[in-house]
């Protein structure tokens, strides 16, 4: 039963969330087989203990007692249960949401000719949306299906007074534009990533009206406005710095899992500038990378990304931020999942000792370590070869080429990288064979370099030439 579907949703319910589907399925309302209620109630042990779920023999067995057993019962019984999970689930999270709740409890009395009831209900909806402080797209799509209840409520009560027919138009203005900016940044994103093209369809219409229109003065839209004309037009710097200051200034009125969208689109944006040749864009990678942290965007049910950890890492290293990076590295170790959490620490450690010129220290570092991860890997025997080289263990450093260039070429599955850590083997060997003082043989060694694309560690290389 493991690998059930059953089984895979029921290992994401939390301990009160199992309490609380035992009692759904137990009402009648929802559920009338008791062979779903015997099944949940013999799961719920191995599901709170986390043990292996048993065979399905041994489920049918405790649910049918001394019947025979029969495959296609007990099947069955795993799918009326996996249906009313799946229903409590959605009933909960429904519940939950008061606003559209009693927006759907509004239409609902309308309907039934229960008006005063009906905009009870309706006043209840809009005080809870407009006490949250979230005031995304989200935000703007339950407003507007407010607006349209009151519109639909006020016609039947009095079809031939005013209606709130121009607020309505704004509204759906509002919601339609905040939308499509905000698919928009992410079409446009993916589609620089994936190599791929979209069709924007209403886009450039939506961009000619909103430029004209007071609707650019709510943070919603102006907040993907500008993200949209930083990336497309990347030379212009005061549409990323407008971007930069709207997201900063209006943080809170949007949710935290779209402030993390909207940061690693930033981040993103600011690595295709610094690999574009401008290095302005480096300290606001930084900054973003800091502020997300510090404001916890970036964990994601409590854990943060190995390539997070590791890609901030090197950003505070590359600017020399040497005592945040320390702090950083301490700080958000046990926020990196198992099985890459105590590599990943050591690595960022041996980095910061290396920048810090204790070379043995970060060797020690390095050499403890198991990198599952075959890139992170490499990077590790990468630093080792620049240690060895800096502290002129020639023999070590020619023994550990060897046996480096041998598991390269080994490795298949490398793409582009495995020729570009195969040509940083080649260029220092080169640096070991060639005599650096003769200057007419280091500059034709430099322009090598220079004029080779793939070469990681090329700056390292350079400088030891130089």
């Amino acid at each position: 039963m493991e690998n059930t579907r059953l089984l895979l949703l029921l290992r994401t319910f939390s301990d009160a969330e199992l309490r609380a589907l035992k009692k759904f399925v137990r009402s009648p309302y929802f559920n009338q087989r008791r062979e779903v209620i015997d099944l949940l109630d013999f799961l719920e042990k191995p599901l709170k203990n986390k043990r292996p779920a048993p065979e399905k023999e041994q489920a049918f067995a405790a649910v049918f007692g001394k019947d025979q057993f029969d495959d296609h019962r007990i099947r069955m019984a795993m799918s009326f249960l996996f249906q009313l999970a799946g229903q409590f689930l959605a009933v909960q999270d429904f519940v939950a949401d008061t606003p559209q709740l009693r927006l759907r409890q509004a239409g609902l009395l309308r309907q039934r000719k229960l008006q005063d009831h009906a905009q009870q209900a309706l006043m209840e909806s809009a005080t809870t949306l407009l006490s949250r402080p979230q005031r995304n797209a989200d935000f703007h799509q339950q407003l507007y299906q407010f607006l349209l209840e009151k519109y639909r409520a006020e016609a039947e009560i009095n079809p031939t007074g005013p209606l709130p027919l121009q607020e309505l138009s704004n509204q759906l203005d509002r919601t339609f534009l905040s939308r499509k900016l905000w698919q928009s940044c992410f079409m446009l994103s993916h589609q620089t990533v994936y190599n791929t093209t979209y069709d924007f369809g209403l886009l450039d219409a939506a961009l000619m009206h909103l430029e004209s229109a007071p609707v650019l003065n709510d943070p919603s839209v102006a907040v993907y406005y500008f993200c949209y004309r930083a990336l497309t037009n990347p030379d212009e710097t005061a549409y990323f710095k407008q971007f930069k200051q709207l997201l900063l200034q209006h943080n809170k009125l949007f949710p935290s899992d779209e402030m993390r969208d909207l940061y690693v689109l930033a981040i993103n944006f600011c690595i295709r500038r610094y690999n574009a040749g401008n290095p302005d864009y480096l300290p606001e990678q930084f900054d973003f990378y800091r502020d997300g942290l510090a404001q916890k965007y970036f964990l994601v049910d409590g854990a943060l990304s190995r390539y997070t950890y590791l890609n901030a890492a090197t950003i505070g290293l590359v600017l020399h931020e040497l005592d945040w990076v320390e702090q950083f590295i301490r700080d958000y170790r046990d926020f990196v999942k198992e099985p890459h959490r105590e590599s990943l620490y050591s690595f960022n450690l041996a980095r910061l000792e290396y920048q810090r010129r204790r070379l043995d220290e970060a060797l020690k570092l390095l050499q403890k370590a198991e990198y599952k991860d075959l890139l992170l890997h490499l990077a590790a025997k990468t630093l080792q070869l620049k240690i060895f080289y800096e502290l002129e263990e020639f023999d070590l450093l020619e023994s550990h080429l060897q046996t480096l260039q041998t598991f390269i070429r080994r490795k298949k599955d490398l793409g582009y990288h495995r020729e570009n850590y195969l040509n940083t083997i080649r260029f220092t060997r080169k640096l070991l064979e060639t005599n650096l003082f003769d200057k007419t043989v280091r500059k034709a060694l430099r322009e090598e370099i220079e004029g080779t694309k793939g070469v990681a560690e090329k700056e390292w290389l350079l400088e030891r030439v130089s």
